[in-house]
């Protein structure tokens, strides 16, 4: 066949790394007001509002999961978006004075947070059947790849927007107040979903711009027949001892990681004094997240090239997850030692590397092991991983910072332990494949 394959999957990709950019947008920005909105509630701080978030994300991931594989991921991320975009705007109007009313205190900004939770739960399970239905298998892991990096860089610049924008620096002045910033960032949310209703589709063969040569590429190697269901072999996940190993993993890189996007500039702020207005300050925040964006990039591009090297798909995911675990176990455990500033966000942010570096692994492992059920199984590891963000929001709000900063070392050593034992070979319904690399 001598038709030049059509490039429209990656156009599909963009869309999906500029959802993964709103999506990090509006949680990060949450962290950066929560030290003015507890000063304004008068409360010591917001761990019951990250709660709230992570508890309802993990609650409703595996239903937004299931109604990606029932029904497309089409309609199911449009309903996500529009839901937390607002969320996200009604969010600025806590505390709010209406003349002599006052809109909401501390509970009406942890039910706001829940509904936000709730909304957003799904996105990523949803975004993985997006690259699963339009990226052939041996893209799997580049492609998520960029998903990650989009979201972790826009989680890193974060910090660095809201001090441009409404913290204001030494050389300029705010810009707009943070209530008018949420407004803003649920606006962005809205635009995303008008541009993705107009060009997306869920499968390349429903697109009128996908030719032939493009949708055989992308199918090469795919189990047949994965068409949309309603029907979820519940037996078969709960069976799994695979999917179980996969989701404990994340549970304690969750576990780890979400302190960079909660507690990080209220921990600056108190231990080294950190100015909340100076861009130096934003860099210590967003830094982590900053090397992460890197990382997920490269771990994309390391595992699919080693697959490709070395033909062990299953050896190279294990072996890259186990090597990178590992490495931020002792990030952690030097970060307790930090003699100052600079000292702590290297070691956080070095941690913070090799966790996204086994990102991309770990959601190409969902497209392994899943395959037409690829939403619900992301679902199902989200779901769990997320549960470990709410452990650490509460115990870290709880045990104190270094206490906590010992229990990140113990998990990372857990899920690297996973991973020894997690075989992407081996699908949750064993379904006879093509021949595919091993």
């Amino acid at each position: 066949m001598n038709q030049r394959p059509t490039r429209v999957r990656y156009v599909v990709l963009a869309f999906a790394w500029m959802l993964s950019m709103v999506t990090y947008l509006d949680r990060v920005c949450f962290g950066q007001v929560a030290p003015l909105l507890a000063g304004e509630l008068s409360v010591p701080n917001l761990k019951w509002a990250f709660t709230a978030f992570t508890l309802a994300y993990a609650i409703f991931e595996i239903p937004s999961g299931w109604l990606g594989d029932a029904w497309g991921p089409r309609s199911a991320l449009l309903r996500i978006v529009i839901w937390w975009s607002a969320c996200t705007a009604l969010t600025g109007l806590v505390g709010l004075n209406f003349a002599s009313f006052t809109f909401g205190g501390l509970a009406t900004l942890v039910t706001l947070r829940f509904l936000f939770g709730m909304g957003e739960a799904g996105a990523y399970p949803n975004i993985a059947r997006v690259l699963h239905n339009w990226f052939p298998t041996d893209q799997s892991a580049i492609a998520q790849g960029w998903v990650w990096m989009s979201g972790r860089l826009m989680g890193g610049l974060t910090p660095l927007i809201w001090t441009l924008l409404v913290a204001g620096t030494a050389w300029t002045a705010p810009l707009v107040s943070w209530r008018w910033a949420f407004a803003l960032f649920g606006l962005i949310g809205v635009l995303w979903c008008a541009a993705f209703a107009a060009f997306f589709r869920d499968h390349p063969r429903n697109h009128q711009l996908v030719n032939d040569a493009e949708r055989i590429r992308i199918e090469h190697g795919r189990e047949t027949g994965e068409a949309s269901h309603t029907s979820v072999p519940v037996r078969d996940f709960l069976r799994s001892g695979n999917l179980w190993r996969l989701c404990l993993m994340y549970f304690c890189m969750n576990y780890g990681w979400y302190f960079n996007i909660t507690y990080l500039p209220s921990y600056l702020q108190e231990r080294f004094q950190t100015d909340p207005h100076s861009i130096l300050g934003a860099i210590f925040q967003g830094g982590p997240l900053l090397l992460g964006a890197i990382s997920c990039l490269l771990g994309g591009f390391l595992v699919d090239w080693l697959i490709r090297r070395t033909g062990n798909r299953r050896r190279t995911r294990q072996y890259v997850g186990m090597a990178a675990e590992s490495l931020c176990a002792l990030g952690w455990l030097a970060a307790i030692f930090a003699p100052n500033a600079n000292w702590f966000f290297l070691a956080i942010s070095l941690a913070a590397m090799f966790n996204d570096l086994t990102l991309p692994n770990a959601w190409a492992t969902c497209q392994d092991i899943g395959q037409r059920y690829t939403a619900v199984t992301a679902a199902c590891m989200n779901t769990i991983g997320t549960l470990g963000a709410v452990t650490a929001n509460l115990l870290t709000g709880t045990i104190g910072y270094n206490r906590s900063f010992i229990t990140f070392a113990v998990a990372y050593l857990i899920s690297a332990l996973c991973w020894r034992y997690i075989d992407c070979n081996k699908p949750i319904i064993d379904t006879p494949q093509p021949a595919t690399t091993t």
